[in-house]
């Protein structure tokens, strides 16, 4: 039986097997993403909370970067899709968080879904070959490849540490509070 929050989160199975429980927590942290961001405006989403230059946006294709990455980047070893594609992260290694202010929420909005929605595709993808202990594609500088829990385990801490900074954003925008 799903439970769904005042919030309209989905809450994470209280029992199941490992994938159901960390697919759960992932998707209860994507839903406090969006819920912060729900109903804002471009000056709402390109806000601060000073000293910080954070902004919603920049979350948003943050973690839209962070969701495309891991999942294709990392998972398949395949190479980055737009607009990541096109990006000279050398040269602007801040580029996600920076240039959201060019974006409409709109744009904002549907990006950061279809990374989610990629996301769940290359999951499931993943899961046809094995299980959460499958070792990436991808070959790190020191040799390792994450395992599919890894990647989940971090997709999680990701979304937590970012869920924290849009509370503190959002209040400071319009007062909104909630965990």
């Amino acid at each position: 039986m799903t439970s769904v929050d005042d919030q309209g989160r989905t809450e994470p199975p209280v029992d199941g097997d490992e994938a159901a429980i960390l697919l759960g927590f992932l998707d209860f942290h994507r839903d406090t993403l969006a819920w912060k961001c729900a109903g804002l405006d471009a000056a709402g989403l390109r806000a601060t909370h000073p000293p910080s230059t954070l902004t919603l946006g920049g979350l948003l294709k943050h973690l839209a970067y962070v969701e495309d990455y891991w999942f294709s980047c990392v998972l398949f070893d395949r190479e980055p899709a737009k607009p990541w594609n096109t990006v000279d992260w050398r040269e602007t290694p801040d580029w996600d968080w920076d240039s959201a202010a060019e974006d409409s929420p709109e744009q904002l909005r549907e990006l950061w879904q279809g990374a989610v929605a990629r996301s769940r595709e290359l999951y499931a993808e993943a899961l046809t070959n094995g299980d959460l202990s499958q070792a990436s594609k991808h070959t790190r500088r020191d040799g390792s490849s994450p395992s599919l829990r890894w990647i989940l385990v971090h997709l999680v801490e990701e979304y937590c540490r970012h869920n924290g900074h849009a509370d503190l954003i959002r209040e400071s925008i319009d007062g909104s509070t909630g965990e």
